[in-house]
């Protein structure tokens, strides 16, 4: 399905794809405008492979949940088979909603208008009175389909039938996260917040740490701001990482003690499957286009999905993710981790909401980036790239580190050669070497 006409012009596209030493912000009326909202969510979320939910939200045969993607509500469906499906949550007969509950465990579904009966693999299996209709059969009025994948636990979704498949769309990001096994994972909890803010303006807050030291002091003590580097993606993706000092162990508030803070406890949780010692000593920040947060943390998984609601507003969907185990075992407390989370949150949708006001000004232009803002710049590209109409992904710049004797030196894989000198003695230490 090809792209409408760009929203934004070719001189904007062209200053917003400079390197970002040089670029601009995308132009205002991008972040206010209900035309170009209309616009993404025609072209974006209607194109591009969205995560909606994760697999256990319909673990067994039978099981369903609903979803809403655009406007549209769309049953995801365990079937007999194990498989999972999607459907649009339609009757073909007058249009009825077939599923009217969120979420629940059926044998099939039954339309509550007329009581058109539909398996759970979408297929219609009983539709009294039409045995003597022209042109019509069974196997023709089944459930609308939808594109469905999974991938490391997540459900996707793509309302466009001729759309790339999701690996194609993320690229080197499933290589890039072998090591992990996500699909295992299970919520501890979910928090959803109402943002007075564009989409767009949430996910470049989430790009950089920029404003950390006074926006975020608690997390700044655990990954200070300058400590990390960028990934270099290939695919529809952005991220990096930052070091978590000596004293941390991961993100979180302890005790809520002062102490407990600073030293960001894990209260005993053991780390995730697949963290290696590196790992441990990390905090992975990854934007999954177009409006996916995930961040890897050594003991638990957190998980951001963004929800436009108009162009000022969004809503976020928050998940605390652990392994199963740990969640069994005696004593599990996630407070400590959902509060410093539900803290720093609140904090950035302060900001965003701020910057949403700010930005009506008619004394506002589009910005420019700092040194410090690459991976806002590499997100903005993407949209930039959408905006285009392009089949494929710009080549986004990776920040250079800047060396012991105050140079830049170009990142490789994101890491500056420091830093992986220092993590690289660490994990020998931890394996005994």
């Amino acid at each position: 399905m090809p792209a409408t006409l760009s929203p934004i012009t070719a001189d904007e596209l062209a200053t917003i794809r400079r390197d970002y030493r040089a670029a601009s912000l995308l132009p205002k009326r991008a972040y206010h405008d209900p035309a170009i909202l209309a616009w993404e969510q025609a072209n974006i979320l209607r194109r591009d492979w969205v995560m909606v939910a994760r697999d256990e939200d319909a673990p067994d045969p039978g099981t369903y949940t609903l979803v809403e993607l655009e406007g549209e509500s769309i049953i995801v469906a365990r079937g007999r088979d194990g498989a999972l499906r999607a459907f649009f949550n339609v009757c073909r007969h007058r249009g009825t909603p077939v599923a009217e509950e969120a979420c629940g465990k059926v044998v099939r579904f039954q339309c509550p208008y007329h009581a058109w009966i539909y398996d759970l693999d979408g297929s219609l299996i009983r539709a009294k009175h039409t045995d003597e209709l022209e042109d019509f059969s069974f196997e023709r009025f089944g459930l609308a389909p939808v594109r469905l994948e999974t991938w490391q636990g997540f459900v996707f979704l793509n309302l466009d039938p001729e759309a790339i498949p999701l690996a194609a769309q993320l690229g080197d990001l499933f290589e890039h996260w072998d090591r992990f096994d996500f699909g295992a994972l299970r919520s501890a909890k979910r928090v959803e917040y109402d943002v007075a803010a564009n989409w767009k303006f949430v996910a470049e807050n989430y790009s950089e740490c920029y404003h950390c030291p006074g926006v975020h002091p608690q997390l700044n003590k655990l990954t200070p701001y300058d400590l990390g580097g960028d990934f270099d993606p290939d695919g529809a993706w952005q991220g990096g990482w930052m070091e978590l000092v000596e004293t941390a162990e991961t993100m979180s508030l302890g005790d809520g003690s002062a102490g407990a803070a600073a030293h960001g406890s894990t209260n005993g949780r053991p780390s995730m499957r697949g963290i290696t010692a590196v790992d441990e000593r990390r905090v992975y920040y990854y934007l999954l286009w177009p409006m996916a947060f995930i961040s890897i943390h050594p003991d638990y998984l957190l998980v951001h999905r963004l929800v436009p609601q108009g162009p000022d507003r969004t809503l976020v969907i928050c998940d605390w993710l652990f392994e199963p185990g740990t969640i069994a075992a005696p004593g599990f407390d996630p407070s400590d981790a959902v509060a410093f989370w539900d803290l720093t949150n609140r904090q950035d949708w302060h900001v965003c909401e701020l910057q949403q006001r700010g930005t009506r000004s008619s004394s506002w232009v589009a910005g420019r980036f700092t040194t410090q803002e690459a991976s806002v710049h590499a997100f903005d590209e993407m949209v930039a790239d959408r905006y285009a109409g392009d089949a494929t992904w710009s080549k986004r710049i990776v920040r250079a580190t800047p060396a012991p004797d105050g140079a830049e030196r170009g990142a490789i894989a994101g890491e500056s050669a420091a830093a992986r000198d220092r993590l690289g003695a660490r994990a020998k230490a931890t394996a005994g070497g």
